[in-house]
């Protein structure tokens, strides 16, 4: 399936919540995309393509990275990488801290979890501030693997995350609102 192909599949099976979670706020649902197998693997798909032969793991994002990303390393044969809420790994970790619009948050991956040098591709549902993606790029470079892309399925244009983000990275959107 090509992208424009996903990209109708994906976006006809969002769900839209007006005034989620605050007045004013369209919310863009991605569990009817999950709950389809043919959009689900379309999804899936697509946030690997552009990245086809230059990352060597997924990095998924709790909590919705980890279901796309998952079902993307199935897909691709690439290992996974769980980034998670800082207290939810059992052996030593990295934490990296962010901010978020009414606080703090942080995210930890497990040290040594993969080879020196890996290039990781980090996956999750939304780019909007940046600071969630931001965090876990931050955390894969500290770590000491290098950040091949980041691949969302929806990105938030007007809240800034790809200009906070930078040059840095590659970054990759299925849909835009």
């Amino acid at each position: 399936m090509n992208e424009q192909q996903a990209r109708a599949l994906v976006e006809a099976r969002i769900a839209v919540i007006p005034d989620f979670p605050e007045p004013g706020v369209q919310f863009r649902d991605l569990t009817p995309v999950f709950a389809d197998g043919p959009a689900f693997h379309a999804l899936a798909e697509a946030l690997t393509a552009p990245f086809a032969g230059r990352f060597d793991y997924l990095a998924g994002v709790e909590a919705r990275g980890f279901l796309l990303a998952g079902a993307a390393s199935a897909l691709c044969g690439a290992g996974l990488l769980p980034v998670r809420k800082a207290g939810k790994l059992p052996r030593a970790v990295l934490t990296e801290h962010y901010s978020l619009e009414y606080g703090t948050a942080a995210l930890e991956v497990h040290e040594g979890e993969l080879p020196p040098g890996s290039r990781v591709l980090i996956v999750d549902d939304v780019l909007a501030t940046g600071g969630t993606v931001g965090a876990a790029a931050r955390l894969v470079e500290r770590a000491g693997w290098h950040v091949a892309g980041i691949s969302v399925a929806i990105e938030l244009p007007e809240l800034g995350g790809r200009a906070r983000l930078g040059d840095r990275y590659e970054i990759y959107s299925l849909l835009q609102y």
